[in-house]
């Protein structure tokens, strides 16, 4: 009887498991590089929210629960202290430093009940701020992205200071002698700071290198495909060309069969979800994805040429002005790249909302009761008039 042929434990699955995961790798996000991440990451440490209503979902007509709805739900289940009672029967005069009639289309729900988070004062703010934070720090990740940044932080300002001859103890004999303890610390401080941008430029290379491929695949092959992936990879901030006029409840739970599939991303998985406030935001300018991608490409590049510079000429020779040039436009357009994504962010969050949690919705609900009304945008602050063209009529 002829026997099977033997195939090893894992044997059949390695090649499934390598398929699997490039095509992870295909559609994953940059992991949080401390540059890329850092804009984002502030913004959510004073507000950190969850799905809205707590975890709660829409009901079938697309609607969410309302502030009243939450806080009566949650009322119910405790009975007010004589404290409390006290307070309320108490009349509550509103913060703000300019008390003002505010209208009430600017105050109200959107029409699907959804509201803003509201603004809270800064002492609860920075509470709030503080306990995101050490949720973040207490993580693998987020301890090693708070050591790498204060280790930034500490070699970049002592070099700085020993550039601003802040420490004139080091002078000897001079400041500028080759031999002296401040140009020793200075070409130190220099090498561990080379050392700690590698971390980013070289560990997201791999990302770096995989949407500048798909980037590249658009402009140059006309494949349209390439953008439709960049798209589900940077959908937090990015939004293709006529997916504002998809129907507000099509998202990743839901895609009609009708759907034009160049205005969604590849795969469709990555499609944004449906907008909160039941208004989509408008198509992000392509360039400002090509600006994206070659800021962080030609970081990468620019960490290159200073890895080169730095470990393969010694402090003798190598000309000063390299090393700073290198350095200015490595960190310059990372950081600006950075920024944009920070910007199109917010600005999509502010068109399609922000996920509130049940503490915001009682906090709405009661400042309602207080007559404390909360302005419905993102910053919860009054919008700004819109010039007023007049016709000035001729005598």
């Amino acid at each position: 009887m002829d026997n099977p042929p033997y195939s090893g434990r894992g044997g059949s699955k390695t090649p499934s498991l390598v398929q699997r995961l490039s095509e992870e790798f295909e559609t994953s996000r940059v992991p949080e590089g401390f540059m890329a991440v850092s804009g984002d990451l502030v913004s959510t440490l004073v507000a950190p929210h969850t799905p809205c209503g707590g975890g709660r979902t829409a009901s079938p007509s697309g609607e969410f629960p309302t502030a009243e709805q939450v806080a009566l739900e949650n009322e119910t289940k405790r009975v007010p202290s004589s404290d409390e009672q006290t307070i309320a029967a108490e009349p509550v005069e509103s913060t703000d430093k300019h008390p003002t009639r505010r209208p009430l289309e600017h105050t109200r729900s959107f029409d699907n009940g959804y509201h803003f988070p509201p603004k809270y004062p800064k002492g609860e703010a920075t509470k709030q701020a503080l306990k995101s934070f050490w949720k973040f720090f207490t993580t693998p990740m987020g301890f090693f992205w708070t050591i790498y940044g204060l280790n930034i932080v500490a070699w970049g300002g002592m070099l700085f200071l020993l550039l601003c001859n802040a420490a004139p103890a080091m002078c000897y004999p001079t400041c500028d002698d080759i031999d002296s303890p401040r140009r020793k610390w200075v070409e130190w401080d220099s090498q561990v700071l080379t050392g700690l941008f590698c971390v980013t430029a070289f560990g997201l290379a791999p990302w770096r290198f995989r949407d500048w491929y798909y980037l590249l695949k658009y402009r140059i092959m006309g494949d349209f495909d390439g953008l439709r992936r960049l798209a589900g990879i940077h959908r937090s901030w990015f939004r293709l060309k006529g997916s504002e006029e998809l129907a507000v409840d099509v998202g990743p739970e839901n895609i009609p069969e009708g759907v034009p599939r160049e205005v969604i991303p590849t795969p469709e998985k990555n499609i944004p979800n449906a907008p909160l406030t039941g208004t989509r935001a408008p198509a992000t300018a392509v360039w400002k994805l090509d600006f994206v991608i070659w800021s962080m490409v030609m970081n990468t590049f620019a960490q290159c040429g200073l890895c080169g510079v730095m470990w393969g000429m010694n402090r003798f020779d190598r000309p000063s002005w390299v090393t700073g040039f290198l350095v200015a436009i490595a960190c310059i357009i990372a950081m600006v790249g950075g920024y944009v994504m920070f910007l199109e962010g917010k600005k999509v969050k502010s068109i399609e909302g922000v996920p509130c949690n049940d503490r915001d919705l009682e906090r709405l609900a009661r400042d309602k009761e207080m007559g404390i009304p909360h302005w419905n945008n993102i910053k919860d602050k009054k919008p700004k008039e819109k010039k007023k063209v007049k016709d000035v009529e001729k005598a």
